[in-house]
């Protein structure tokens, strides 16, 4: 080996990595993301105490005035929350993929021989636990104010499921975002300035008809849309497999489009 090929800290000596071995170096970095949580709970305080406050917002402020009865329309919205808010969620996956960056903790993940994405699937499987917290949280906060259920346990369960497998392929954007943008709180900002034009031209808290024409339009190919209207058919009854069949589409794209460009991105700064 001469002295132009020996390897330094960022061209580490790697071998061919198989799919097994990428899936247990992104496990073992979702662990230290999961460990970062329980050693620092504050971290859940917005996926807890959000849930809460747009369910009272949105379900006795503007409820009694968009639907003349506020417990009807706690029953409209309250998917479409649990939607938006698996969305909000993956925000902390931004700003904790930002922070490891400008701390130079993944200068030393490149140094080590595992796969080059297995530090990005790390990040977004320890999103994992905030989601499910968030999940938990708005249901319980529903359930305490009146929210029913009107289809089955399973149903409701796999409602739960396609929002959380929904967030974790927007998740990919947000990495995409966060290895674009240096500043964590940048991140944090600017998702929020995203999502919410995204949740509000859609049917999470009136229906699609009501809205202009042009606005129908928009919110129609809202990928947003198609999220919530798959789980309200799942937890409260109605139409389930054109929506889930646009959702899963939409999930496909963020994560052919976004992964790619993500890996890119992060060989290209980290």
């Amino acid at each position: 080996m001469t002295a132009a090929t020996l390897p330094t800290a960022h061209t580490p000596l790697r071998k061919h990595i198989g799919l097994g071995q990428v899936l247990v170096q992104s496990a073992t970095l979702s662990r230290r993301g999961i460990v970062k949580l329980r050693r620092h709970p504050a971290g859940l305080a917005d996926v807890i105490i959000g849930p809460a406050i747009f369910l009272v917002l949105f379900g006795y402020v503007f409820g009694g005035a968009i639907s003349g009865d506020t417990g009807d329309y706690l029953q409209y919205v309250f998917p479409g929350i649990l939607g938006m808010m698996s969305l909000f969620a993956t925000m902390g996956v931004g700003v904790s993929l930002s922070t490891d960056l400008s701390e130079g903790i993944f200068d030393r993940f490149r140094s080590l021989p595992i796969a080059r994405i297995a530090p990005l699937v790390g990040a977004i499987g320890s999103d994992i636990v905030r989601q499910l917290v968030s999940l938990a949280a708005l249901i319980g906060f529903g359930l305490l104010l009146g929210v029913r259920f009107e289809t089955n346990l399973w149903s409701v369960l796999a409602g739960c499921a396609l929002a959380l497998a929904f967030a974790l392929a927007v998740s990919w954007a947000v990495v995409l975002l966060a290895l674009a943008i240096k500043d964590p709180m940048a991140v944090q900002d600017l998702g929020a300035v995203i999502i919410l034009p995204l949740a509000f031209a859609s049917n999470i808290f009136v229906p699609v008809e009501t809205m202009p024409g042009w606005m129908q339009t928009f919110a129609s190919w809202n990928p947003i849309g198609h999220l919530v209207d798959a789980v309200r058919g799942l937890m409260m009854g109605g139409p389930v497999s054109e929506p889930l069949m646009l959702t899963l589409i939409w999930m496909a794209v963020f994560v052919v489009v976004f992964a790619p460009l993500s890996l890119i991105a992060y060989n290209r700064r980290a």
